[in-house]
């Protein structure tokens, strides 16, 4: 399942719109658990898969190295975080998120950043497709089930 990082609505039903069977991770912009909050980009996903069922995908939120905001997102219901290794809260966060079934990546994972993105263009379109296509191994573990 390739990653694409969603800074919006239209970002995310693009990315669903344009995953086919293989799903996509729809990742948020770094540091997004602690400028936007976590239920934002929980409604988005669950807004963006609402438009596009059937779509396999999983939601990725950064926290960048907030280790409160990473917590806050695990209460909200987030069940992939991105948490930078650095953060002096990791190990305890780590044991946090193993207790509540989510995952912890310590970096993110590689993904088509659509910052800048308009659906309307043909060539990023054509981006997004060919990276939703990639056959080559993307370094990121498979999401928890809900």
């Amino acid at each position: 399942m390739p990653a694409v990082t969603v800074h919006g609505l239209a970002q995310a039903e693009a990315a669903l719109a344009a995953a086919g069977p293989r799903g996509v991770l729809l990742l948020s912009g770094r540091g997004a658990a602690g400028h936007a909050g976590p239920g934002w980009f929980l409604a988005l996903v669950a807004l963006a898969a609402e438009r596009h069922p059937g779509v396999p995908h999983a939601a990725a939120l950064d926290c960048a190295d907030a280790g409160g905001a990473a917590l806050a997102a695990l209460r909200a219901g987030a069940r992939i975080l991105v948490l930078d290794r650095a953060c002096p809260a990791f190990p305890a966060i780590a044991a946090a998120a193993a207790e509540a079934g989510a995952l912890l990546l310590a970096e993110r994972p590689p993904s088509l950043d659509l910052a800048g993105f308009d659906a309307r263009r043909r060539r990023d379109m054509a981006a997004l497709r060919a990276w939703l296509a990639t056959e080559a191994p993307q370094a990121w573990p498979k999401p928890p089930s809900p």
